[in-house]
């Protein structure tokens, strides 16, 4: 029998992945079943000459180094990489199941321009004419930073483009979705000053105090925090586990210590009440304190002493006493932030307020603890040339310094403030909280570029799209971005020919740029982004190209870095839900399912347990006490100011009375069968709540009401 590369690569990836990841759960027992009774209509790989090469996942900002298996040149396994600085081996689900996005349904197998409701395929000659064309028009209009884009994260070289072409065009308007690297640069410049990043070395420390940070659940770089939290039983290591439910982190920890939910930040203020009154702090390290020290510990003393903490947080005064000792005494403790996976909405307040426990025991930059130090600045463009008009656009004001600014000044003005943007591997309609009004915002905008690999909702949303190879198929940096006490940029590598007519979106870039012409078209010297990119990390290329990977620090960071309570001394208020019901809605991170950027493949989604996905049904999770009268698997209609959907009840003593949960990463609407119309997206039922102080969408939840249906 005739085996095409299709079949061949999903008989390949499915063998491997079901091996790999143990245990996958009942649902792969049913395929198991079938596939035994029809062996003699199952294609059989031909036998060929089997090599392995290594590239990079870039599937999430973990950023683990994988070795790929072929047969006869054609990949049939994805396998963590030995040796790679920051998986060391290791892999997830979602990177062994890497190869399952060549054939996605869901791919834009060539540019596509809209006409009417529905696409149709043109040349790249035509796709790059009509968005070069349309970028003219708006620099002739005199108004180029009403050009925006959006792009999942500002650091790498395709980023770096990016960013240089809204430059040289003349606009302030580039955009990142939120990420955990984002919320520990702006922690580092709250607390140390601009140009700094935080990380955290989970791996050597004693007592791991967590608020929420779900390091099982996909926090970080999720093979590394599986490691580290593999070897804290060797190490007699601690871990403490603050949050609302019992994930499965707070299950895996010496001590879950359940809060409610949106008072992670007072907890830990409380807590630095403690260790500042019983005078625990490193003096030598709060000799570094400014910014109002005397007036920041006034505060603790009179609205966060034991007693009135524990009424904000629901956590016993004792509890909060016991655990500001035993971090305060522990040889090597750290303290860290960002719920879930760390990509969704945080409070600044609640970030500061964490760090701020790592800064008043002195363990930073030290083993164990938590490293400050300058953002990495490997790469190396040439300085741009701009002419009047780039000057003049890109002087003006940028429309917040956030997504939700953006969305909310689009939605509320009867002109248009965009008239172009550009979409870069994210997915904001999906991703972000009130996507109706996400999408209703991008559905403003008269001209919208995506660069997706995959027709998803925002893609849907475009006027042209110019597809990307997948990180299979493109050569491209990526640098670990997520809270690991190294830094490495990886490599990734074509391992395979594209399987469509899509582009590197970095030569995506700069077929643009160079068809504008003029002073645009003179800052990209490239004649493509293979080019490109040697020329702008040249001193790490040698060891990109040769290693696939570069180590850009590690060990323990050198100095010091102030302090500057300044924020916290103003007392910023805490984020109440929305609206006026008695229940809270949360979302719940999930290792098998992603929620930003790529949705997740269909093995992924094979894994997802019936207490997560019944069927078709997202699942609610309830406490006995709050679940009185309901069924367990019991249907029901869940309600919040954002809309209504029918859900199934699943009765969870895990999860704090009064606090519901649903889990993130369901619900897509684009055509993909394996992974679309599964569950509710819950970021349809959440609203943003903007965090004053620092424009943050701080929406931890969302009030919410729940009925039989």
């Amino acid at each position: 029998m005739k085996v095409d590369r299709r079949s061949f690569l999903g008989l390949g990836l499915g063998a491997a992945a079901g091996i790999a990841v143990s245990p996958v759960g009942m649902k792969l027992t049913d395929d198991s079943s079938i596939w035994t009774q029809n062996w003699p209509w199952t294609p059989v790989p031909v036998d060929g000459e089997v090599t392995y090469d290594n590239s990079v996942c870039s599937l999430c900002p973990g950023s683990c180094g994988i070795s790929v298996r072929k047969i006869d040149n054609r990949p049939v396994k994805i396998e963590g990489r030995e040796g790679y600085p920051v998986n060391d081996g290791g892999a997830c689900l979602h990177g062994i199941a890497g190869l399952q996005y060549l054939y996605d349904p869901s791919r834009v197998k060539t540019p596509l321009k809209k006409n009417g409701d529905k696409f149709e395929e043109i040349s790249w000659d035509d796709a790059i004419a009509i968005v070069a064309d349309k970028l003219a028009e708006i620099r002739k209009s005199g108004v180029p930073e009403k050009l925006a884009c959006i792009a999942d994260k500002e650091q790498g070289s395709v980023s770096g483009l990016l960013q240089r072409l809204l430059k040289t065009f003349g606009s302030p308007n580039f955009y990142t979705m939120p990420s955990l690297e984002s919320y520990l640069e702006l922690t580092a410049a709250t607390l140390h000053g601009e140009g700094k990043t935080i990380s955290f070395d989970i791996e050597n420390a004693s007592f791991i105090l967590s608020f929420g940070a779900g390091i099982i659940e996909g926090w970080g770089s999720p093979v590394n925090c599986f490691k580290a939290n593999a070897s804290r039983k060797e190490r007699h290591a601690k871990l403490y586990q603050i949050e609302p439910r019992l994930s499965n982190t707070a299950a895996n920890a010496d001590k879950w210590i359940p809060v409610k939910p949106g008072t992670e930040g007072d907890l830990a203020l409380g807590i630095c009440a403690v260790i500042l009154k019983k005078n625990l702090f490193n003096s030598t390290a709060t000799a570094n304190f400014k910014g109002g020290l005397n007036k920041f510990g006034a505060l603790l003393q009179k609205d966060y002493e034991p007693l009135k903490t524990a009424e904000i947080t629901g956590v016993k005064a004792s509890d909060i006493e016991k655990i500001a000792i035993m971090f305060a005494k522990s040889k090597m403790p750290v303290a860290i932030f960002g719920k879930g996976r760390g990509d969704g909405a945080q409070s600044l307040k609640e970030l500061v307020a964490v760090h701020t426990l790592n800064c008043l025991v002195g363990n930073i930059n030290k083993k164990g603890g938590a490293f400050v130090q300058p953002k990495p600045e490997y790469l190396k463009f040439p300085n741009e040339s701009m002419d009047n008009i780039a000057k003049k656009g890109f002087a003006t004001t940028k429309l917040g310094p956030y997504m939700n600014q953006l969305v909310n000044k689009v939605n509320a003005s009867s002109q248009p403030v965009i008239e172009a943007l550009f979409v870069h591997n994210a997915n904001p309609c999906y991703s972000l909280h009130d996507s109706k009004s996400v999408k209703q915002a991008i559905g403003r905008i008269p001209f919208v570029v995506s660069f997706s690999s995959f027709l998803d909702e925002t893609a849907k949303e475009a006027d042209i799209i110019l597809p990307s190879h997948t990180f299979i198929e493109r050569l491209e940096d990526v640098p670990s971005c997520a809270g690991i006490a190294r830094t490495v940029v990886g490599l990734t590598k074509p391992l395979v020919e594209p399987v469509f007519d899509t582009k590197n979106p970095g030569d995506s870039i700069l077929l643009i740029a160079k068809a504008l012409e003029g002073s645009v078209a003179q800052n990209f010297e490239w004649e493509t982004y293979e080019e490109c990119l040697e020329s702008v990390v040249p001193d790490i290329w040698d060891s990109l190209s040769e290693e696939g990977f570069a180590v850009i620090s590690e060990g323990l960071p050198s100095g010091s870095p102030g302090v500057n309570v300044s924020f916290l001394a103003k007392n910023p208020s805490t984020i109440q839900a929305q609206g006026d019901f008695d229940l809270t809605l949360i979302p719940i991170d999930n290792m098998r399912l992603i929620n930003a950027g790529v949705p997740a493949s269909p093995f992924a989604i094979k894994t997802v347990s019936d207490k997560v996905l019944k069927g078709l049904d997202s699942i609610v999770e309830i406490n006995p006490l709050t679940a009185k009268g309901f069924k367990d698997g019991g249907y029901a209609m869940l309600t919040t100011p954002k809309g209504s959907v029918k859900v199934r009840v699943s009765i969870n003593e895990g999860i704090m009375p009064g606090v519901i949960g649903m889990v993130e990463g369901l619900g897509h609407t684009f055509d993909n069968k394996y992974v679309s119309n599964k569950g509710i997206n819950v970021n349809e039922l959440i609203g943003p709540i903007i965090e004053s102080g620092s424009g943050l969408d701080a929406a931890f939840g969302i009030k919410a009401k729940i009925a039989k249906a």
